[in-house]
């Protein structure tokens, strides 16, 4: 080929290549949080969205924003739930989570609910008068065990959304009674999915009911397996040592904070299918040596069809 014709043929080629690397990154706009995990002793980092590689059905999706959830951005409505049969020991326990509420920042606003014989109690909203919500805790009598994903649910979907993330510390046993399967339970399932449709997170605390050391093992372990399941799947985190009661919920939730003072609201580009679902997404670390906390789906609206017109 000859210069000249060389030279034509490039400048064919650069108007094209030009459309392509402006061409605008399609899908629709999500969101999800991301939470920085254990650094161990050391500061955590602090994140970029040219740190992250987000993947749907392993195909690579447009990072459009990463905003750290601090300052202004870091309002947080945080709801306590306690299971009513976890009445073991709780004392000194509740102490514990006494202060827990009252060392959060003024921008958490803390709300106390209970799970009593399988109903879900509100005591008190979201408030940041942190005093108020240690004033509408107390510690359980004790009530019959029942199925605690039901209340769960219900307190994720009566939640009224808002500008503010929010998230659930939960503390139970996980025993469901009525439960026909060791490990899977559909009402566990439901919790995960009503918490990732509405980017609720979920901490989970097992705490046994009084009369554990007469309950048969595996529904203990079961019980156990269901909570860790529920805060995987939504990007909190499961704390159990044993069957038996914790020493100390002290580290357990001084962990909390930490996660929660280490969020980031991950903005992307999905692909939607053709209806409204969740979908299956990874966000991982481009270097990999950090670890990243996040639900395991996510809520994808449909794609938007505009009707068509016809002409007159």
């Amino acid at each position: 080929m000859s210069s000249i014709a060389k030279l034509a043929a490039l400048a064919l080629a650069c108007p094209l290549l030009t459309w392509a690397e402006t061409k605008s990154p399609t899908g629709t706009p999500v969101q999800i949080i991301v939470t920085i995990g254990h650094h161990y002793g050391h500061e955590p980092p602090v994140l970029t969205r040219d740190d992250l590689v987000v993947t749907q059905h392993y195909e690579p999706l447009p990072v459009t924003n990463l905003v750290p959830l601090r300052g202004d951005r870091a309002g947080l409505e945080l709801f306590v739930l306690v299971d009513s049969c976890s009445s073991c020991e709780p004392g000194s326990k509740f102490d514990e989570l006494s202060r827990f509420i009252n060392s959060q920042p003024p921008t958490v606003a803390v709300g106390i609910a209970y799970i009593e014989a399988g109903r879900l109690r509100v005591i008190e909203n979201p408030t940041q008068d942190h005093e108020r919500a240690v004033k509408a805790l107390s510690a359980p009598a004790g009530s019959k065990p029942s199925n605690p994903f039901v209340p769960l649910t219900e307190l994720i979907r009566s939640w009224p959304e808002s500008a503010s993330r929010r998230a659930v510390l939960m503390i139970s046993n996980g025993v469901d009674p009525t439960a026909k399967d060791e490990i899977q339970d559909p009402s566990a399932d439901r919790a995960i999915e009503a918490a990732q449709r509405a980017g609720v997170t979920v901490y989970a605390i097992y705490h046994p009911s009084a009369d554990y050391l007469t309950h048969d093992y595996s529904e203990l372990y079961s019980g156990q397996v269901r909570l860790a399941h529920v805060a995987d799947e939504t990007g909190g985190e499961c704390y159990f040592l044993g069957f038996g009661p914790l020493p100390s919920l002290g580290p357990f939730l001084s962990d909390i904070t930490d996660h929660l003072g280490n969020q980031y609201l991950l903005e992307f580009l999905a692909n939607p299918d053709k209806t409204s679902a969740l979908q299956d997404v990874t966000v991982k670390s481009k270097t990999g040596d950090m670890e990243l906390m996040t639900p395991g789906r996510v809520w994808v609206p449909a794609v938007r069809t505009v009707p068509r017109k016809d002409r007159p």
